[in-house]
């Protein structure tokens, strides 16, 4: 809605009672945070609620702490819900601003539909933000991204489509990814959270990676 510039992430109360301004342990932070303005929409209106149960979704203002699977819970139950799995993506495409002047809007906007889900994102060792690797589940996401870029962050981008079809993150972090025999398309990228991923044209070359390198474990979702 253009008439609203902050940002909502969604919540279902699965046990206990939620006040509004409660506060409550946030798992993935490890820190207690407070839940203030719980808002409730109906067609085009949004109220602010005072309680919600178990059942009941809600609103909340999200200054970026939030991400797609986070647990909170109050008090000393400290737990932690297993994570939602995210489909692995099967489509990549080089993303950057045409102009580089706009720069940390395109780093802002890639940034929040990563957290929201809709993209993965990742980069180059010893690469700048400039030019990022972008995968998708489905085409149709890329259009998406260039749509939601240009309106809400006034970006246009270019999208250069890449012929990889497979991510697998590498399960033992200590391997430098530089040192393995690898085919020669394969390419090595990072994610946001600095995890090694080697893309893959196809499944012979992830054979080939698992073949020709001893004790190399190759994960298809990230833990």
């Amino acid at each position: 809605n253009p008439a609203h510039r902050d940002r909502l992430a969604f919540m279902r109360i699965c046990s206990g009672r939620f006040t509004r301004g409660m506060s409550v342990y946030h798992s993935r932070l490890g820190k207690e945070i407070k839940l203030a303005q719980p808002q409730q929409f109906m067609a085009q209106e949004r109220n602010i609620i005072e309680e919600a149960y178990p059942g009941d979704i809600i609103g909340l203002f999200d200054p970026g702490i939030f991400n797609i699977g986070d647990t909170l819970s109050e008090g000393n139950n400290q737990l932690k819900y297993e994570g939602i799995p995210i489909f692995p993506a099967e489509h990549f495409a080089r993303v950057m601003a045409s102009d580089s002047m706009k720069r940390k809007q395109f780093v802002k906007g890639i940034e929040q539909l990563s957290e929201e889900g809709a993209i993965q994102v990742f980069k180059q060792p010893d690469s700048g933000a400039e030019t990022l690797i972008i995968g998708a589940v489905g085409v149709l996401q890329f259009e998406v991204l260039e749509h939601r870029l240009k309106h809400e962050y006034g970006v246009d981008l270019r999208i250069q489509q890449l012929s990889y079809k497979l991510a697998r993150w590498i399960e033992d972090e200590a391997i430098d990814p530089k040192k393995l025999n690898l085919t020669s398309s394969t390419m090595i990228v990072e994610d946001k959270l600095g995890r090694k991923v080697l893309l893959f044209e196809n499944d012979w070359s992830v054979r080939w990676a698992e073949e020709k390198n001893n004790n190399l474990g190759l994960l298809e979702i990230a833990k």
